[in-house]
C-alpha cells in the first residue's frame, strides 16, 4: 500500500467535520485488502470504526480522525484536491491527521502483529460521539490495546523532534452575575453586576496557580470573554458575563480548580452562577517501555532524539489515557488548520517507516 496514494484519497474527502464525505469508506477498503476486521460504529451523526488484524505479540492500536476543520480561504491549491507540487502534497488535512493515518495505515499493512485503528470523524468538533464512545465499545468487547499511538502532527520543525507523553488539562467556566438595572446617577438605586464580576476576575487572573512541575507547564487561566449586552451609556445593567478557560498541570484537577473559582466568585458575588466543562484532565505516560520502543523506533529512522514533553492542546489522548498508555508522534504541524496546509511527501514516507520499525518491535 503507497502512502501517498492512499493520503491524496482521503484529502479527496470533504471531511469538514462532521461530515464524513466517504474518508472512512476510504479507509475500510484499504484495510479490508490488508486482512483487517472493519466494525463501524456510528454514534449520533458521527462515522466511526474500529478495526484489528490479529496477529503475534502485543497488542498495538493507532489513533486518528477523518474529521478536519473548514478550508477557509484563498487558497493556492484546491483544499479537496491532493495536489502534489514539488514533492509536497496539499490539502486540508494533510498534516492534521489525513497524512499521518495514511502513514499508519500502510505501515500496518506491510508488517505483522497484533494491530488495530480506532478512527473517528469527532475529533475537530464536539468529541463527544467518536473516541469517547468507540473506547466504551472495545472495553465492553476486550479489545483494549496494551499501548496506543495518537498520529497527531507532533513535531515543531522537523520530523523526529517532539514525541509527546502527556497532556495538560483544560477546563471552561461560564461566570454569571445577577445585579439590579438602574439608573448610573443613581447608583444607589441599583445594583452593578459589573463591579462585582470585575472584582471577582481581577483576584482569579491575579493568582500565581502554580510554578510548574518537570513534566508539564505553569497552568494558566485566560478570560476569553465579557459581556453584559448593555448597549446604552447611562444604565447600569441587570446582568453580567465572564467566559474563561484554565489549562492545568497534574497539580490540580477539574474539580479541584472549579471549587477554587466558586469560593473567589462567591465572596465577591454571592449568588453567582458558575457553569464549568471539563474537556480533560492532566495526564502523563510514564517513561518506559512503550515510550522507549517509540523512541528507538524515530531514532532510527531520523537520527533525531525527540524532546518527549506535554505541551499543546487536548487531543483525543486525553479520552485514551484513562484506559491504557498513550503517546502521541506524528508529522509536523507548522501548517496545521492554516491556507495551504501542506506536507512533504518524504516526510509522510519516513513517518511510514517509523511506523513500521515501532510495530516491528513492539508486537513481538
Amino acid at each position: 500500500m503507497e502512502v501517498l496514494a492512499l493520503a491524496q484519497a482521503l484529502l479527496r474527502c470533504r471531511s469538514v467535520t462532521p461530515a464524513d464525505g466517504g474518508a472512512q469508506d476510504v479507509l475500510a477498503r484499504a484495510l479490508e485488502e490488508a486482512g483487517f476486521t472493519v466494525t463501524r460504529l456510528r454514534f449520533g451523526e458521527i462515522e466511526n470504526f474500529f478495526a484489528e488484524r490479529a496477529g503475534p505479540g502485543a497488542h498495538l492500536c493507532f489513533a486518528g480522525h477523518t474529521d478536519v476543520v473548514p478550508p477557509g480561504e484563498p487558497w493556492a491549491h484546491d483544499p479537496f484536491a491532493g495536489e502534489v507540487q514539488d514533492g509536497i502534497l496539499y490539502g486540508r488535512g494533510a498534516v492534521d491527521m489525513k497524512g499521518g493515518i495514511a502513514a499508519f495505515v500502510a505501515a500496518a499493512a506491510q508488517v505483522p502483529g497484533h494491530v488495530s485503528l480506532l478512527i473517528t470523524g469527532d475529533e475537530e468538533g464536539e468529541a463527544k460521539d467518536g473516541t469517547v464512545k468507540v473506547l466504551d465499545w472495545m472495553a465492553a468487547h476486550g479489545k483494549i490495546p496494551d499501548f496506543c499511538i495518537v498520529g497527531e502532527p507532533t513535531c515543531r520543525a522537523k520530523l523526529g523532534d517532539v514525541l509527546k507523553i502527556g497532556r495538560r488539562g483544560s477546563m471552561n467556566a461560564r461566570i454569571t452575575v445577577q445585579g439590579r438595572q438602574g439608573h448610573v446617577a443613581y447608583p444607589h438605586l441599583a445594583d452593578n453586576p459589573v463591579h462585582k464580576l470585575i472584582a471577582a476576575l481581577a483576584e482569579m487572573t491575579g493568582a500565581k496557580l502554580d510554578d510548574g512541575t518537570d513534566a508539564f507547564e505553569p497552568s494558566s487561566l485566560q478570560v476569553t470573554s465579557i459581556d453584559v449586552g448593555n448597549p446604552a451609556t447611562n444604565v447600569i445593567p441587570a446582568q453580567a458575563t465572564a467566559k474563561l478557560n484554565i489549562r492545568f498541570n497534574n497539580l490540580h484537577t477539574g474539580a479541584s480548580l472549579s471549587a477554587w473559582l466558586d469560593e473567589i466568585l462567591q465572596r465577591h458575588a454571592p449568588g453567582a452562577r458558575l457553569e464549568v466543562g471539563i474537556s480533560g484532565e492532566a495526564f502523563r505516560t510514564p517513561p518506559g517501555r512503550h515510550t522507549d520502543i517509540l523512541r528507538r523506533a524515530i531514532e532510527s529512522v531520523t537520527g533525531i532524539t525527540p524532546e518527549q514533553n506535554t505541551g499543546g492542546g487536548t487531543s483525543d489522548a486525553r479520552f485514551i489515557a484513562r484506559f491504557c498508555p498513550v503517546a502521541e508522534f506524528g508529522l509536523v504541524g507548522a501548517t496545521m488548520h492554516k491556507v495551504d496546509e501542506a506536507v512533504y511527501i518524504g516526510e509522510m514516507e519516513q513517518l511510514t517507516a517509523i511506523y513500521k520499525t515501532l510495530i516491528a518491535e513492539f508486537c513481538v
